[in-house]
């Protein structure tokens, strides 16, 4: 059965935040928990299915990023007690997450379509086609919403409103873009195209870290290399790994998170299918094979790997 919900209480532990997708336990204003459980989101919206293997998928994928990135930018994670747990510094998240696109697809090609021309501040070119390399990759930062959906914001007004101070923006700005040249280059060597991404930061003691997650399905698009120029030049959708299909679901049943709108229900098969594709990602991402673990009272197995894991380092 997927992990869609957590309820451990752990030794020190001030509090429990349940986002989207994670499950975070504040210990001892020290460290976080976080549990990467097999919600899904579309849209700013917590779907009712889980999907199996998701959460294990994700939080494996984070940490093999975080490592391969880590004389970039330091990060949050200590250890990873289980395969869908990692545990990190307690770091103040900055209010602003760090969207960095290299082609003009998903909500980038929905708001060029319909006429616009500028994106969080940035001139996109005329004459573009769905899913084109832009001239370079362009940085369209979100606010982190909290409750409900994070919206675009342009640089000027992260500075004007004092949301992030110059000084750190500027910074948050040159990691991501490093960041995201350093994934593509990972990518690229196993035939994927990293089209689009999210990063989060927070600062602990005056020092900037890498937070959350980083490179996954959840927070990041591929397309697959091979046949991407001969799609692009026939106008064909791009064969892709990424929850974008999820999204295309949805609206194709006329759900896109909108208040009025209900959603679909969804199928054991089309479950199965994500699940598949997830597992696909970690696979080609990884150049490793994906090992399913037992799900038999894995909440029971989740709570004690943890809990071995904080009795030795409290």
């Amino acid at each position: 059965m997927p992990v869609t919900a957590t309820n451990f209480q752990f030794p020190t532990q001030k509090s429990f935040y349940k986002g989207k997708v994670r499950d975070v336990y504040n210990i001892n204003d020290e460290y976080l928990l976080m549990v990467v459980t097999d919600r899904i989101s579309a849209f700013d919206v917590v779907l009712p299915a889980g999907i199996p293997f998701k959460g294990q998928v994700l939080n494996q994928i984070a940490t093999e990023f975080l490592d391969a990135t880590e004389d970039i930018v330091p990060n949050w994670k200590i250890a990873t007690p289980d395969p869908m747990v990692t545990v990190g510094r307690f770091c103040e998240p900055f209010k602003v997450e760090m969207v960095i696109r290299g082609y003009l697809t998903g909500h980038a090609w929905r708001e060029y379509r319909q006429g616009k021309r500028k994106l969080c501040g940035v001139e996109m070119p005329n004459g573009m086609k769905e899913n084109q390399a832009f001239p370079a990759p362009i940085i369209t930062p979100t606010t982190k919403a909290g409750v409900g959906h994070d919206e675009d914001i342009s640089r000027q007004e992260i500075l004007d409103h004092q949301i992030v101070n110059e000084d750190d923006y500027l910074s948050l700005e040159k990691y991501s873009r490093q960041l995201f040249e350093r994934g593509t280059k990972m990518a690229e060597e196993k035939g994927l195209i990293l089209v689009d991404t999210k990063y989060e930061f927070g600062k602990k003691d005056g020092k900037i870290y890498l937070i959350d997650e980083i490179h996954t399905p959840d927070s990041s698009r591929y397309f697959y290399l091979d046949d991407y120029q001969e799609r692009l030049e026939k106008n064909l959708p791009q064969k892709q790994l990424s929850k974008e299909f999820v999204r295309e679901w949805l609206m194709q049943y006329g759900f896109s998170g909108k208040d009025d709108q209900d959603l679909p229900d969804f199928t054991p098969d089309f479950i199965n299918s994500i699940s598949e594709r997830y597992i696909e990602l970690f696979e080609t991402l990884t150049g490793k094979s994906f090992q399913k673990r037992e799900s038999s009272n894995l909440l029971k197995v989740i709570e004690n790997n943890c809990l071995v894991f904080l009795q030795n380092m409290l």
